[in-house]
This record gives structure tokens, sequence and C-alpha cells, in this order.
């Protein structure tokens, strides 16, 4: 038999006390730091991970340190598995090599990455435990929306772009890959599935993406690929949900402006959808060969009244067409011209040749005056960029492009 042991009041206490520490003392993770021996092999087996890539050196990264690893601990209170949600890091100057790799233009950045494939939208919100925490849950969540009524479909909001699944079963391959295209552009697109006795009626043939345009007279739109094929899916609702013209906002403006493109930019009232629709159809006619050379945006007149001001207009002009080159703005003539077939190419040819910033400076180009004519300088300030104002902050970050060595 085993002989009691009595402790002493104070020692009776001490145990407490540990054993009340070791129950109430949170869970603590030690965030994953990433080289180029197992950047990819975390990445690809993490079902969500967001990576601070930083610099120790960077006041910005400092202060966020002590709060991303709050937030981790949050988290993995909620999401134990060890691949559900990962947060990592990755210290710039020690790995040049990946910071170049993902484009990291300054510090701290936030990027988001799902099963390895990087999101195209990095994390910009505010820097606490808690946003970081419910943008997190908002990653985890469902992206697709279960019909139980095909009745339900009259409901959607027509104003978004809407995908719909229909398939014999949720537990297929098809799923599985229009699942993982949802998780991918859930904030692009509104996605729908619905399974079974539901979905038979619009399962013809077998298994269907419908894709449903804004509004109510456009027609939907099939998906004839294989549904297995998750490249032939993604870039087929990829294509249908990040419209070729996109709509610049003070939320999506410094992610925008961070893609180094210039604006070409169409400012309309809001309820003037007749020269949006004009506007989208001759960027698709006139220049789908500038895609990646220059981002095609549409604008509130009344929520940009700054820029619109910037260069001598108002609402009441709208609609105008005018490119911010980041630099200087520039004015397209009359928006009626954008109906001649090749001018609204010409403009943005005469933006990469150089034309529009001489012409501003020094007048029309020899070539475009009268035979006989006098050429003459023809002083003039070009407005400065507006839309610049929109890139990151120095107050908020710290911009490689403001050091002298990088």
């Amino acid at each position: 038999m085993n002989p009691v042991v009595f402790l002493s009041l104070r020692d009776l206490r001490c145990s407490l006390l540990l054993l009340v520490t070791w129950v109430f003392t949170p869970v603590t993770t030690e965030i994953t730091s990433l080289d180029t021996e197992n950047i990819d092999d975390i990445l690809n087996n993490a079902d969500v991970a967001l990576v601070n890539f930083y610099a120790d050196w960077c006041r910005f990264s400092q202060m966020l340190h002590p709060i991303f690893e709050e937030a981790s601990n949050v988290i993995k209170e909620e999401y134990p598995n060890a691949n559900q949600v990962v947060f990592a890091r990755v210290d710039c100057d020690q790995h040049s090599d990946i910071a170049q790799r993902y484009r990291i233009s300054k510090y701290p950045t936030l990027k988001l990455f799902r099963n390895g494939m990087m999101m195209k939208r990095e994390y910009r919100g505010q820097r606490s435990v808690k946003a970081l925490a419910d943008y997190i849950r908002q990653q985890k969540s469902d992206p697709i929306q279960e019909l139980h009524d095909l009745a339900e479909i009259s409901t959607l909001d027509r104003s978004k772009r809407n995908i719909i699944g229909y398939f014999e079963q949720k537990d297929s391959d098809h799923y599985r890959v229009f699942e993982r295209v949802a998780s991918i552009l859930h904030d692009d697109c509104a996605f729908f599935a619905a399974f079974g006795a539901v979905s038979k009626p619009e399962r013809y043939s077998g298994d269907s993406i419908i894709y449903k345009p804004p509004g109510h007279s456009a027609p939907d739109m099939v998906y004839l690929g294989s549904m297995t094929n998750f490249d032939g899916t993604y870039n087929w609702i990829q294509d249908k949900c990040v419209p070729l013209v996109r709509e610049i906002t003070f939320e999506n403006g410094e992610e925008l402006t961070e893609e180094g493109l210039p604006f070409l930019i169409l400012f309309h009232m809001k309820e003037d959808t007749e020269s949006l629709e004009i506007f989208q159809n001759e960027v698709a006619r006139q220049l789908i060969s500038e895609k990646g050379t220059i981002n095609f945006l549409h604008a509130d007149c009344d929520k940009f009244r700054h820029p619109l001001l910037h260069i001598q207009k108002t609402p009441a002009d709208c609609p105008v067409i005018a490119i911010d080159s980041f630099r200087h703005m520039y004015v397209f003539g009359d928006f009626k011209d954008v109906l001649v077939p090749g001018k609204l190419k010409q403009f943005v040819s005469d933006l990469h040749s150089g034309k529009l910033h001489r012409e501003f400076h020094h007048g029309p180009d020899p070539t475009d005056t009268a035979p006989g004519q006098e050429v003459q300088d023809v002083a003039s300030s070009p407005p400065e960029s507006s839309f610049q104002k929109l890139a990151p902050s120095e107050y908020r970050y710290t911009l490689l492009r403001d050091r002298d060595e990088l």
C-alpha cells in the first residue's frame, strides 16, 4: 500500500496555482518559417495559408509580428488540424529569391494561398487580431450556397455574376473540381449548386455548369469542357467572373494601382448603364490585344469627383474617358467618338508611343499638321496622376522602391 502524502497549505496553494495556470494558459503556435526547401511542400498541403512577407528592419513588420502570432493562436483553437490553416512567414532579406518569385514590392505583405495556389487578392485589411481572424474564418466558410429548390434561382441577385452547378451527387469528382474553383473565385462570382432530384430537370445530359451574366437580358452560358479538368473549368469560370472592364472603387483602388498598369477609365453615372455597355463592347472589339498592358476600368462619377476635377470635368460632363498613366492624366475626345472604328485603339497606342505625353508638352506631332503649316511648341502642363494617390501608403508599408539598394 502506497504511503499517504500530506501537503502543507502553502504547497497545496502552489500546486493549485500551477494546475490553474496549466489549464487556462492558451495554446501558442509557432509561426512556420518558409524557405526554399520547405515552401512548396507546406503551401501545397495547406487548405488555406496566410503568409507574412516581412523584413526585420521594417517597423511595420515589427509591429505586425505579435498581432500575426496572436491571430494564429486564435485560429489554431478553431481549426486544430495541422493543414486546415497555416500561418507562415518569409524573411525577405534572407530569402530574396522567394520575395522575387512572389513579386513582393512592400513590407509587410500578407498573401493568401489555397492548396499552394496564390490568390490574386492579398490581405489589405486592418492589422488587428480580430480582423485577421475574421478574414481567415471568411476564407474557411463554404463558398457555395446550396439550392434546395430551383425556384430559388429567380431570386438571385442579377447585379452579380452567378455560377450555378447542377450535380447528381455531392460526393463526386465533378463537384470537387467545382468546389475548388469556387474557393478561389468566390470574391468575383456568387456560386450555387443543386444536387440529386433538385438538379435533375437541369441535367439533360449529365452534370453541368451554367453562367448567368449580370442583368436579365443576357442569355445563360454553358460550360462545354470536361468537368474533371480543373484547369479547363477554372479558366472558363475565371473568364466569366473577372470582366475585361472592371469597376474601380476606393476599396480595390490600392490593389489595382499596385498592378502597375496604366488605367483606361470610363467615368459614368451609376445609372448610365448604356454608356458602360458601349465602352465594354468597344474595349472588347478594339483593345482585346492590349489586355496585359493597360487596365480597363469604369468609375462612378459621383464617387470620383476629384479625379474628374483634375481633368477639368464634373459629373455633369459624364460619360468621360481618360487615361491615367500614373504620371499624368489624358482625356479622350468626345465620348461618341468611341464608336469611330480604331479611335479608342489609337488613343491607347498614342499612350504607349509617348505621343500623348509629347503633345501635352510640345503640341501636335509634325506628322499631324497640314503641309506648310508652321509647327510651334505649345507649352502645357498635363494634369498629374490622380489615381497614383490610391497606391500603397508609406504610412502603412515600407515601399521597396524607396530604398536605394533595391
